[in-house]
């Protein structure tokens, strides 16, 4: 599957730094003024020793790593914004899997905030409230236009319509309570009701808190408050980074950044810290098809049957499915080759049904 992520905040909280840093593209930043600039686009890769450790083993002509596709998105301050979100940017978030929500917490005079003061938890609550708008609007228009058509439904068709219009009003009542939508509480019928909204507040939340250089060490003073308040919310995870210092290091050499990373505490680079926090939040995993030709990682929900997963590789493959061979990919490195893993006996056969694993490499035998 391909992983889209859409990168959203007030304006000057470091979006476009954030996003230059994860794709490592150029867009322009410091004049992204939200609701009128457009959506910048770009890819990551995500950085994973094993398919490095694996193309090592093989030597392929080819090693292809899983990817997260980026969209950076501004929302124009709220003073500014009475018209609301733009459709565009509306669809841009809305096929998003997952939110990450940028909040300010650095001092910097060049860049005023838009508030006049820097306060996290407030920008938080700000682009919370915009999509919660967003939300509430799409839920009033489809409760307006279901009265006219449960009078003429029937059947199964008007049952699905009452449901839709049950969940509605819940829906609706949690937003002028401005609750986000991921409070409630849905079984997998109300669920499936009102799943094709895409509703914003109920999408899964990363919050990107933007520190300054002098807090990267010790940043649990600024994080405490901000973790309540993505409780609140409903956000699942809290991620520190400081995008700016962040960036001046991504452009040492691979050694000098790892050692400059040690020396002000920092363990990794924050690509990787967002995307395993994504993949975790998400819940994905990473499985691997190796050989001569190419090594590389797939994306798949964690748990997702061998078959469905061979169709994230090719359609023929799920299509035909027989059986796969798998092993865990340390257990191959241990082996040092697949002939050697099979006459070990580490090399197993699986079925249709068998829940894929993060790290297990997986080769399909297949017929169509």
């Amino acid at each position: 599957m391909s992983v889209v992520s859409a990168i959203t905040g007030l304006p000057y909280v470091g979006k476009t730094t954030l996003f230059n840093l994860l794709t490592g593209a150029h867009a322009a930043t410091g004049s992204f003024s939200g609701a009128e600039a457009e959506t910048n686009v770009g890819v990551a890769k995500v950085p994973d020793d094993r398919v490095d450790r694996l193309a090592a083993l093989y030597h392929p002509k080819k090693t292809t790593h899983a990817e997260v596709m980026y969209r950076d998105l501004g929302l124009a301050h709220a003073e500014k914004a009475g018209q609301g979100i733009s459709p565009q940017k509306l669809g841009d978030l809305r096929t998003a899997d997952a939110l990450v929500h940028v909040v300010r917490a650095f001092d910097d005079p060049s860049v005023p905030h838009v508030d006049g003061s820097v306060d996290p938890v407030r920008d938080l609550a700000a682009v919370e409230l915009e999509l919660l708008f967003a939300d509430h609007g799409v839920v009033e228009r489809r409760l307006e236009r279901l009265d006219p058509e449960l009078r003429s439904a029937k059947g199964i068709e008007r049952e699905a319509k009452e449901r839709e219009k049950a969940v509605l009003k819940r829906a609706l009542a949690a937003l002028d309570a401005e609750r986000p939508l991921r409070d409630l509480d849905l079984d997998a019928e109300e669920e499936k009701a009102i799943r094709g909204f895409r509703f914003l507040t109920r999408m899964p939340v990363l919050l990107a808190v933007n520190l300054d250089e002098a807090d990267v060490a010790a940043p649990e003073k600024i994080l405490a408050p901000v973790r309540a308040a993505a409780g609140a919310h409903r956000a699942s995870a809290v991620v520190p980074v400081c995008a700016k210092l962040e960036a001046e290091i991504a452009e040492l050499p691979l050694d000098e950044a790892a050692s400059f990373r040690k020396e002000i505490g920092l363990s990794e680079p924050a690509l990787d810290r967002l995307i395993r926090a994504t993949y975790e939040l998400l819940g994905l995993c990473s499985f691997f098809t190796t050989g001569e030709d190419e090594v590389r990682a797939w994306t798949v929900p964690c748990g997702t049957p061998a078959q469905q997963a061979a169709g994230a590789i090719h359609t023929d493959l799920e299509r035909g499915f027989i059986r796969a061979e798998v092993i865990k990919w340390d257990d191959l490195l241990k082996a040092g080759s697949e002939a050697e893993a099979k006459r070990q006996g580490i090399m197993r056969i699986e079925g249709k049904q068998h829940p894929i694993k993060d790290g297990e490499i997986m080769h399909v035998l297949f017929n169509v």
